[in-house]
Parts: structure tokens; C-alpha cells; sequence
């Protein structure tokens, strides 16, 4: 069974007003030719398909004819969960039409949690499962798995308000609800697998059929880089999972959320992925990837306990191509214009961040910077004049401007321009944040 895990697509994501179609599309292009050439059997991924809960024509129309092609290659099945860019209801309203296509797609909790377990199973069919093969004895383990398909698990989903509580008493209901409901979750999966392997003709195959999950949250310790554009998921640092959470179970987690790949701790089988395209200049130089989940027999190692049997399977990090280069700028204006220069020299075609540090103010740097790159394929993005914006507003750190402030930081200096005593900030700030994310997580297209 070889599996490939992907995140956090954001399909119809700008950059600075500019839209990024065309990265999006080479981007799945080249996922199609890559599931082709690895021959991967499923494919997954962990949330954020779209970078807002009304994603526009294009994005929808990108994300559909990559499902319909993916169903006409060699990748049987393909299973989509919710991030918490994502509309749950949006996700979730074709799912029964994806269903004809080996699409499963779990937009949110529902009651039955049994939803969210998808039994991946090889039958020598293509479009077989196990409720539609009356004949289960020739099961091919080998090409078969469970998905726990967790969903991005909102507040909501995982602790009850009760009045009085403190900070510390919601952060951990929290860590508690999403522990609970990945045991839960779990334990129904491995009870499809005992179903499984009763049917089959093959004697305790248990370390054949692997536990696969998928989560859309944050973790303690993940790495983010700057202008990634990564959202709190919940109000209080707690909420970032450990790997100790997760059943020991589970033979590989794909998460979603972080753009950096990256692994969870010391556990390799627990990993992020990361973005496929840069989503700010702070990731211009990350190297993007997608992974590559091998439990074929003659890569995966069985590790026995006392009680649970695992296959560890050989993971592997595939780069994905620099479909546009991102390139950022920082110096005196002489610098920079020698900076233009060479790469108008080289045919370079880089979206540009411009930041002019000299001491000198200008206030036509961007007649001056479109000048310079003139009969150039380059466009520039983003003009951060320093001068100028130190004359504008106050700062408290010295290299921060207007742009690098976010509704948190305004807040705070609400409270400081109102002299808010330190004993009432965090409360404050508490329920400030549940409110901005309480915006963040509704569902504008539910009824």
C-alpha cells in the first residue's frame, strides 16, 4: 500500500492582490503525474483545500477536474478531510457524488463518528469496497488500510462551555476532547480491522492491514515561519497537542495546518507536510513537498508489543518544483537597483518584496523600482519603505512597520492606549480571541 499525504493547498490564495491560478494548476498537474509515476494507491489531504469558506469558480473548478483525473489513474482512492480554512458544509455537499469516484470527503464531527473510519481495501476491482463485494476471502491485504479521517475538530466539537471556568480549565477540556475523540475514532478502526481480517482466508494478517489518520490542528513545538498566513487554531497554548495524544495504534498520521514539513517530536510517522507553494515571502526558500507513505512488505518493518502489532512504513520526502519564484529584497536604494539589474540580466521572472532600508527618504520608490524593471517578465509585489513608515506611526520594536501588525497586536495597543491595568488584560484577551476565532470557524454556507 503506498500512500500520498498532502496539506494545505489554499486553492484561490493571493499575494498581495496578486492571483496565484497558475502556480495552483502546475501544482496539481504535477501531483497527477506524480501519483502516476509513484503508483500510489490512495491519496490524502489533511485540510485547507481552499484558502477561504467561499472559494471562487476557478478554485472550485481546479479542485474537481484534479479529483476526476485522479479517479481515472492508478490512485484508488482519494480522501479529503476539512481544515479550518475550509466550509464543512461546502467541503461536505458533493461527497455523495465523489463517492462514485472513491472520493470520500469528511467535512466536520458528525454523530455517528464511524463516518470519519473509511476501510481502504484491495479486492482486485477497481471500484470495489467492502459493503459492495459479497466475496471478502480474497481480500489483498497488502494493497488495503484503515483511515481515521479526522477533520479540523472545531471548539465546539470538543469541550461544552460551563460558566466560570478558568483559562487553564479550557485548555484543558480541549486537549482532553481531542484525545477522546482520536481514541474513539480509533477504536472503531480497529474494530473494522478485526471485521477484516475475520473475513479474510489469511491467519492473523494483523501487521498487513496499517492504521492511517488524519488531523488538521496544531501541535506542540511545530515550526511556522513568518507571514504563512497559520491561524491560532483554539484560545490558549495548551491546545497544542502533543504527540502523546494520539492512539500508539496508529501506524501513520498525516497532518495538516503547518506549512513547514516537518515531523512531530521524535515520532517520524507523525508529520506535517507542509504548503505546496510558498504562501508568503517567508517561505520563498522552503523547500515544498509532498510524502511518499510506503507499507509494501519489502519496505515496512513489523514492530511488535505485547498487544498491538506495527508496520513502519518507509517514508520519504518528495520535493515539488518552484512553479514561481518568490524573491525579497532588502537594502539601500543603490543596492537594490543593482539587485534589479542582475536578475532583469538573468530573464528572471520572480514576483518581488522590496524593502528599502536607507537612510535617505524617498518617496518614489515605486516609480523608481518599475523603471528599473521595465521590459522584464519580474513583477514587484510589495514596497516596504521604512523611512516613510516611521514617520507615519510609532513602533515599539525597532524593525516592525504598519504590516506587520495583526488584529492581536491592535488590540494591544487598544489596551495600552486605554491604559487597561495588567490584572484585567488577559481576561480581555481571552475573550477577544474566542470571538475573532468564533468569526474564523463559522460556517457561512451551512443552513
Amino acid at each position: 500500500m503506498k500512500i500520498l499525504h498532502t496539506s494545505d493547498w489554499h486553492l484561490g490564495r493571493s499575494l498581495y492582490g496578486r492571483k496565484r491560478y497558475e502556480e495552483f494548476s502546475a501544482f496539481l498537474d504535477w501531483l497527477v503525474q506524480t501519483i502516476e509515476h509513484e503508483k500510489v494507491d490512495a491519496l490524502l489531504v489533511a485540510g485547507d483545500v481552499f484558502d477561504t469558506s467561499t472559494p471562487s469558480n476557478r478554485s472550485q473548478e481546479l479542485y474537481y477536474r484534479f479529483l476526476c483525473r485522479v479517479a481515472a489513474s492508478c490512485c484508488r482512492h482519494v480522501v479529503v478531510v476539512a481544515g479550518n480554512h475550509d466550509s464543512p458544509s461546502f467541503l461536505s455537499a458533493p461527497k455523495e457524488l465523489l463517492r462514485t469516484l472513491n472520493v470520500h470527503v469528511v467535512g466536520s464531527v458528525t454523530d455517528v463518528l464511524e463516518d470519519e473510519v473509511i476501510p481502504i481495501l484491495d479486492f482486485g476491482l477497481r471500484n470495489a469496497d467492502l459493503n459492495t463485494t459479497e466475496d471478502k476471502s480474497n481480500i489483498n491485504l497488502q494493497k488495503s488500510a484503515i483511515i481515521c479521517a479526522v477533520p479540523y475538530l472545531r471548539d465546539k466539537d470538543v469541550r461544552t462551555v460551563e460558566p466560570g471556568e478558568t483559562i487553564d480549565d479550557k485548555n484543558r477540556k480541549l486537549v482532553e476532547g481531542i484525545k477522546a475523540h482520536y481514541a474513539e475514532v480509533v477504536k472503531i478502526a480497529e474494530r473494522k480491522r478485526e471485521e477484516i481480517i475475520q473475513q479474510s482466508a489469511i491467519q492473523n494478517p494483523q501487521s498487513q492491514i496499517p492504521i492511517v489518520a488524519m488531523g488538521h490542528l496544531f501541535t506542540a513545538g511545530g515550526k511556522t515561519v513568518d507571514g504563512d498566513g497559520v491561524r491560532e487554531l483554539y484560545v490558549g497554548s495548551l491546545a497544542h497537542v502533543g504527540e502523546e495524544v494520539f492512539p500508539s495504534s496508529i501506524d501513520y498520521l498525516a497532518l495538516g495546518h503547518l506549512h513547514v514539513p516537518q515531523a512531530v517530536g521524535s515520532a517520524e510517522h507523525i508529520r506535517y507536510c507542509g504548503s505546496p507553494i510558498p504562501m508568503g515571502y517567508g517561505e520563498a526558500k522552503q523547500q515544498k513537498s509532498v510524502v511518499i507513505v510506503d507499507f509494501g512488505l519489502e519496505h515496512a518493518d513489523v514492530e511488535e508489543t505485547d498487544t498491538i502489532k506495527h508496520q513502519k512504513p518507509q517514508i520519504k520526502l518528495l520535493p515539488i518544483p518552484r512553479f514561481q519564484e518568490l524573491i525579497c529584497i532588502v537594502g539601500s536604494l543603490e543596492d537594490i537597483l543593482a539587485k534589479l539589474e542582475a536578475l532583469k540580466q538573468e530573464e528572471s521572472a520572480a514576483w518581488l518584496e522590496i524593502e528599502y532600508t536607507g537612510r535617505e527618504i524617498i518617496g518614489n520608490l515605486r516609480e523608481m523600482f518599475d523603471g528599473a524593471i521595465a521590459d522584464s517578465a519580474m513583477e514587484i509585489r510589495r514596497i516596504k519603505n521604512r523611512r516613510v513608515m516611521d514617520r507615519v506611526i510609532s513602533t515599539v520594536a525597532e524593525d516592525e512597520t504598519l504590516d506587520d501588525l495583526d488584529s492581536r497586536d491592535v488590540f494591544a495597543r487598544c489596551l495600552d492606549a486605554f491604559d487597561v491595568p495588567n490584572e484585567d488584560r488577559e481576561e480581555l484577551t481571552v475573550s477577544y480571541n474566542e470571538i475573532i476565532k468564533s468569526l474564523h470557524e463559522e460556517d457561512v454556507n451551512e443552513f
